[in-house]
């Protein structure tokens, strides 16, 4: 092993602007862990982007490594779990913002973090999916855990181009569920009718406060990547026992709405957190979305860049300029 290896590091100047550049750094400046990792690929996702950016103050100290999620080869370890050679994944435990992450060729982290790769993933299709990837999956598995199924209709998918929803979409319709996707952008129809989604629906119909508190039922579960009043409008049109999986905030975290779909039709509202999500669980989803997401629906979602590419991502994906999954190859395979 080496004493130093390539990294994106930021650093944070006294007047606390954030600039970042590719740096050797040592060994020794790795946090704690008990699993190294030699990095083969990241991602560059929204967070990324204001992480890069310094925004949102998402990084409490300097310097820093960013890239929320990873894949690669273990390179040492003193966990029982893993021994070096294993190939392995990490999304969640705020790595990337409170732990360094994966824009270094190595990377340190506590063993409890990583699941070993299912059989038939590759490392790169490990990061095409990442961080999103395991996102819609722990929200299908949550919604069929509250009784989803292919038989009793519709399931909505909003902010559907985006990193989250692309899975979701191509992971439902891989399962047999009939597939509606919310989106603000028509060219992204061919996209999406691809990846496997039936119809569509303007995101400007859910983008306004809902005028009644309930309204006809027209979906039996939605996965929202959006909340604020499109997630108000959504809890008006779920059916009798059905469910919304709540997973991103791009539209506010405030929900003006009323306890009648709760009440009347019994809806459910599902946080899905994919931040601290256990090992079991963790590796029970990977696995799901390996044995049943065909592989080659990656290659619609995802698109690979350089290493020396990531400070122009992070610029592009704040501009909204990114579709789908941009995946980083860090070392590679």
């Amino acid at each position: 092993m080496t004493d130093t290896f390539k990294a994106y590091l930021l650093r944070e100047g006294d007047d606390r602007k954030v600039t970042g550049a590719f740096e050797e750094v040592a060994m020794s400046d790795l946090p704690e862990g008990d699993v190294t990792v030699r990095v083969a690929y990241s991602t560059v996702n929204y967070k990324d982007g204001m992480v890069m950016g310094g925004i949102g103050r998402l990084v409490r100290s300097y310097p820093h490594v960013p890239g929320v999620d990873f894949s690669g080869v273990v390179e040492a370890s003193d966990n029982p779990g893993f021994k070096p050679g294993d190939k392995v994944v990490l999304t969640g435990w705020r790595v990337g913002e409170m732990h360094w992450g994966g824009y270094g060729e190595l990377a340190r982290v506590k063993g409890d973090w990583l699941v070993k790769l299912p059989d038939g993933l590759s490392l790169s299709r490990a990061m095409a999916l990442g961080t999103a990837g395991f996102t819609a999956g722990l929200a299908v598995d949550t919604l069929e855990a509250a009784g989803m199924t292919p038989a009793k209709g519709e399931v909505l998918v909003t902010g559907a181009a985006g990193g989250v929803g692309s899975v979701a979409v191509a992971l439902l319709a891989a399962k047999g569920y009939t597939v509606a996707a919310a989106t603000g952008r028509a060219e992204t129809h061919d996209y999406l009718t691809g990846l496997g989604a039936a119809s569509f629906i303007d995101r400007a119909e859910l983008a306004e406060q809902p005028g009644r508190p309930l309204n006809k039922e027209r979906f039996q579960a939605a996965i929202d990547n959006v909340a604020g009043p499109t997630l108000a409008n959504l809890l008006t049109q779920i059916a009798y026992g059905g469910s919304v999986a709540a997973v991103g905030l791009a539209g506010g975290n405030e929900v003006a709405t009323t306890v009648l779909p709760f009440l009347l039709r019994g809806v459910n509202l599902l946080g899905i957190d994919s931040v601290m999500c256990p090992a079991e669980r963790r590796q029970k989803v990977w696995s799901m979305i390996a044995g049943n997401l065909p592989m080659e629906k990656l290659d619609a979602i995802s698109h690979s860049h350089g290493f020396d590419e990531l400070p122009a991502l992070g610029k592009a994906i704040l501009k909204g300029e990114v579709r789908g999954r941009a995946v980083v190859t860090v070392g590679g395979e």
